[in-house]
């Protein structure tokens, strides 16, 4: 038991029942609520997973991190596709459209690392049907980006899978599809130059996509921790160049302590203890991201009661929303 931290401050697992409320989902890392068969309202915890699993501890302040983030990025990026936010009452909470999720996620990468890379040291050049050039190094720049598309699931592990497979099963249609390739190079091409003004570099992210009234939105979070993977851009090319780790600002290095500890998600494996020092470890990198790529303060919520005060922000908000659409 925790001796330095309460995790019981933390957002680990919710159960409102808010006005109008129609169902429920409780994710990986997000609570969906469904509100009057209209609306999706989303909770973003402080659970964080990896390898599909979620870590027996919660990060403090890591639900806020991911809703805010997301927020700034997804009202960056209107005007390339249109997307599900409509309010954002909380700091842990993002209401807006309800949505019919694809069930693929849209995985984009403009760099050899994380699970590409170890499908290539392997000696696989092929990955989601997309051939990959020889003579690579770990972190080396692919040519040009390559979309590496996953299904996805609601239980257990995402699995890798061609744009012909997706179009072949049946999963997307053939236009849609096509679609939602052309939003994921345009949505990481501003996320590459978002990136590049604060000395990073987005070297994969992921995107997901619904549709409503017949037109397709992005939805979910984009840009995220969680979702994405970013270096440092200074000292990239040298440390290329000498054949040393890159820096990142990213989930990344929780999945690499998790396999230097011998959890990689597979069967027979234990999760590994979190020491208080490392979830504000893992706490500060997500704070670091925050104030790194957006460019402004982290200010932590600091509320005593974060649960009230969820249920208040978004019974105030709610009636509102109701009446717009």
């Amino acid at each position: 038991m925790s001796t330095l931290l309460n995790d019981a401050s933390c957002i680990s697992k919710t159960d409102f029942k808010f006005s109008g409320l129609t169902s429920v989902y409780h994710g990986k890392v997000r609570d969906v609520y469904t509100i009057n068969n209209k609306l999706m309202l989303m909770v973003v915890s402080d659970r964080v997973s990896a390898f599909d699993f979620v870590m027996p501890r919660p990060i403090p302040f890591k639900g806020q991190v991911l809703n805010q983030l997301a927020a700034y990025f997804l009202n960056a990026t209107r005007e390339i596709c249109p997307n599900w936010v409509i309010d954002v009452p909380d700091p842990n909470v993002t209401i807006g459209i309800l949505c019919q999720p694809f069930k693929v996620e849209m995985v984009i990468r403009g760099y050899l690392t994380g699970h590409a890379w170890r499908e290539y040291k392997e000696g696989k050049r092929v990955l989601c049907g997309v051939m990959m050039p020889d003579g690579l190094r770990e972190n080396d720049p692919f040519p040009e980006p390559i979309i590496t598309p996953t299904t996805k699931s609601d239980h257990g592990h995402d699995q890798d899978i061609s744009r012909e497979e997706i179009i072949k099963q049946g999963i997307v249609a053939e236009a849609d599809y096509l679609q939602l390739e052309n939003y994921t190079r345009a949505l990481y091409k501003k996320g590459v130059e978002m990136a590049k003004d604060k000395s990073l570099i987005l070297v994969d992210t992921k995107y997901e996509f619904g549709k409503a009234n017949d037109k397709i939105f992005l939805i979910d979070e984009i840009h995220t921790p969680d979702s994405s993977r970013y270096f440092y851009l200074e000292g990239y090319e040298n440390r290329q160049e000498r054949g040393e780790a890159q820096r990142q600002l990213s989930k990344e290095f929780l999945r690499q302590w998790l396999i230097e500890n011998n959890f990689q998600g597979l069967e027979g494996q234990t999760i590994p203890a979190f020491s208080d020092i490392f979830v504000m470890e893992v706490s500060n990198r997500y704070i670091e991201l925050y104030e790194k790529i957006s460019g402004q303060q982290f200010i932590k919520d600091k509320s005593v009661d974060k649960f009230a005060r969820i249920a208040s922000n978004v019974e105030v908000a709610l009636p509102k929303l109701l009446l717009e659409i």
